[in-house]
């Protein structure tokens, strides 16, 4: 027997909206206490009384909300006196309490009409935002003219060109909608723009590992390459710069496969195992690899300059290479087959793979799914044996072995999962 069943609802809401009130006048009070008392608008009692008044006014006549919107406007009006006052008086021009206070109002029918998560949601957000006022601030010091601009073509290329295109095949020779095309840009462009936001904004100063986990979701190949790099210099352990260009390719798995998952959910099930394994192998490989030799004297690594992710000419690139691998893989398949397939995974795995990936999770081929599954898994192994080439050929002696084993290991793995 559900022990709320002889609880009348009337009762349960207002026990919620008296303390969700509260608790929102609670955390106002806490949030003033180094002002004078006179300062503001009112504190816990204040708050509790408007959720209450909002509540009253709402079961008066909830099927006709003019009662309830007659107070909301009186509300209102109090408040518009005592903002001008205040700026008045003490030359403030903050809302966010106000605007807190017809929120408090708006709990009851929020609470009558919807779900009862969605008015902890609210309440919460309430929390969060009031908290972390000083946060933002710092924040916003931070995006210099281009951020908004750069965001607004994320939004667009998303949120109003996707939706926009068709989703049948643009022709025989190119087996892929427009619709899966763009997709294709807007994913690997939004994955790689995160990675871009969090350098930017939550790690200025990229740690060596860090460089690796983050360089991993923008671009693992590019990512290794750096680190080479700065391999040569003596002040960085050779077993730390292997650590996190293991790291960068562990993050690839996860990349890809979140594309996987995006384009092609039944190809998913054959590749979450090898892809799980080959993960876990990674990153205890890295973690074993940092752990091992001695430890370098440089912990953090200059932010690196990454091209933004959502670049025009970025953007254009890549989707001119997922056009073309997917017109070149439909030729490879029907004059050559699977073998041909995997020969082509090969030789693409010494570029950039993401857009041969997409082509082959989105396209419709006429070819099993444990086949894509080889072709991936052919087309990984070929990008982490150029990755070992780049960090032989560009980074110092001491990162060899470190990184030959390393990568041996991955490598091998992978190639037992496209037999297996």
């Amino acid at each position: 027997m559900n022990i709320t069943e002889n609880i009348p609802a009337d009762l349960i809401n207002f026990t919620v909206v008296a303390a969700f009130s509260l608790l929102i006048g609670l955390e106002q009070r806490r949030r003033h206490l180094d002002e004078p008392r006179d300062s503001n608008f009112g504190m816990d009692r204040t708050f509790t009384m408007i959720g209450i008044l909002g509540f009253v006014l709402y079961r008066i006549s909830p099927g006709n909300l003019m009662v309830f919107t007659a107070g909301g406007i009186a509300i209102t009006v109090f408040l518009a006196i005592y903002y001008y006052k205040r700026i008045e008086n003490q030359n403030k021009y903050g809302l966010t309490s106000i605007v807190i206070v017809l929120i408090t109002y708006s709990l009851a029918p929020l609470i009558y009409l919807a779900p009862l998560w969605l008015s902890i949601l609210v309440v919460s957000v309430i929390f969060i935002l009031t908290q972390l006022k000083q946060q933002f601030r710092m924040l916003s010091g931070k995006f210099d003219d281009n951020e908004f601009i750069t965001l607004a073509k994320f939004l667009v290329i998303s949120g109003i060109i996707l939706p926009l295109l068709p989703n049948s095949e643009i022709s025989d020779l190119i087996p892929v909608s427009p619709f899966k095309f763009w997709l294709a840009v807007v994913v690997v462009s939004g994955i790689s723009y995160l990675s871009y936001i969090l350098k930017k904004f939550v790690f200025p100063k990229n740690g060596i590992l860090i460089t690796g986990v983050l360089g991993g979701m923008y671009s693992s190949t590019a990512t290794s390459v750096v680190l080479a790099r700065k391999s040569k210099d003596p002040d960085v352990a050779a077993n730390q710069i292997a650590s996190s260009v293991i790291l960068a390719t562990g993050m690839m798995f996860i990349r890809i496969f979140a594309i996987v998952l995006i384009f092609n959910a039944d190809l998913a099930k054959h590749l979450i195992v090898p892809f799980s394994v080959l993960t876990l192998i990674t990153f205890i490989t890295a973690g074993v690899l940092y752990r091992s030799g001695k430890k370098g004297k440089v912990t953090e690594l200059q932010p690196s300059k990454n091209k933004n992710p959502l670049e025009f000419n970025t953007a254009m690139l890549f989707a001119f290479l997922f056009v073309l691998f997917s017109v070149v893989t439909k030729y490879v398949l029907g004059e050559f087959g699977t073998k041909g397939l995997d020969l082509l995974a090969l030789i693409v795995g010494v570029t950039d793979i993401d857009p041969f990936l997409v082509s082959l999770f989105s396209g419709k081929y006429q070819v099993t799914l444990t086949d894509i599954a080889n072709a991936t898994l052919i087309a990984i192994s070929s990008n982490n044996l150029m990755k070992l080439g780049y960090v032989i050929f560009l980074g110092d002696k001491s990162v060899r072995i470190p990184i030959i084993t390393g990568f041996s290991i991955i490598i091998a793995v992978c190639v037992l999962f496209v037999f297996i």
